[in-house]
C-alpha cells in the first residue's frame, strides 16, 4: 500500500497576513455551509490585532489556527479548533475556499487538524454542522459520529 500524497502544508499566519482570512470569510460560496449561522463573516482589518492576540499570540492552549497551503504555494483554506465551555470540549473548524474544493484538500485538512489536536493532548474533537452541510459525509468517513441532532444542526464527535 502506498502512502497518500500530501497535498497541503500548514502555515502559521503573521498578523499582517490575515487578508486571506478576511477574503475566505467574506466569500458567499465558500461560506454557504455557514448559512445556518448567517453565512459570511465580517473580518475588518481593525479587528485583526485583537483576533491575532487571542488565537495565535496568546492562545493559552485553548485555540489553534493555521492556513492550508497547497503544492503551488496558494492559500486554500484554514483549520482551527477552540475550547468551547458550552460543550466542555474542543470544536473543530475546516474551511476550504470554494475555488479549491473537490480536490481532496478538505479530507487532508481534517486529518491534519485531528493530528494537531491529538499532538496537543486533546482527546476528543467536536463539530456542530448544519444538516445540509455537504461535508457531513467526509466527517463521518474520517471517524466523526453523530451524538446529537436538532431539525437544523448535528453535533459530531471524534475520539482521537
Amino acid at each position: 500500500m502506498t502512502e497518500p500524497k500530501h497535498l497541503l502544508r500548514l502555515h502559521l499566519p503573521a498578523r499582517d497576513d490575515l487578508s486571506f482570512r478576511r477574503q475566505l470569510l467574506a466569500d458567499p460560496e465558500t461560506m454557504s455551509f455557514n448559512a445556518e449561522w448567517g453565512g459570511t463573516i465580517a473580518f475588518p482589518e481593525e479587528a485583526w490585532n485583537d483576533w491575532y492576540d487571542e488565537w495565535i499570540a496568546n492562545h493559552r492552549n485553548l485555540r489553534y489556527y493555521r492556513y492550508l497551503v497547497n503544492e503551488a504555494g496558494d492559500y486554500v483554506g484554514e483549520i482551527s479548533f477552540r475550547f468551547d465551555p458550552k460543550w466542555g470540549g474542543y470544536m473543530a473548524n475546516v474551511i476550504i475556499h470554494n475555488r479549491y474544493r473537490r480536490r481532496g484538500y478538505g479530507r487532508e485538512a481534517l486529518r491534519l487538524l485531528c493530528t494537531a489536536a491529538k499532538s496537543r493532548g486533546i482527546p476528543v474533537l467536536y463539530d456542530d454542522m448544519a444538516i445540509t452541510n455537504p461535508a457531513l459525509g467526509m466527517f463521518a468517513e474520517e471517524g466523526f459520529s453523530e451524538i446529537a441532532r436538532t431539525d437544523r444542526i448535528i453535533l459530531l464527535k471524534k475520539e482521537l
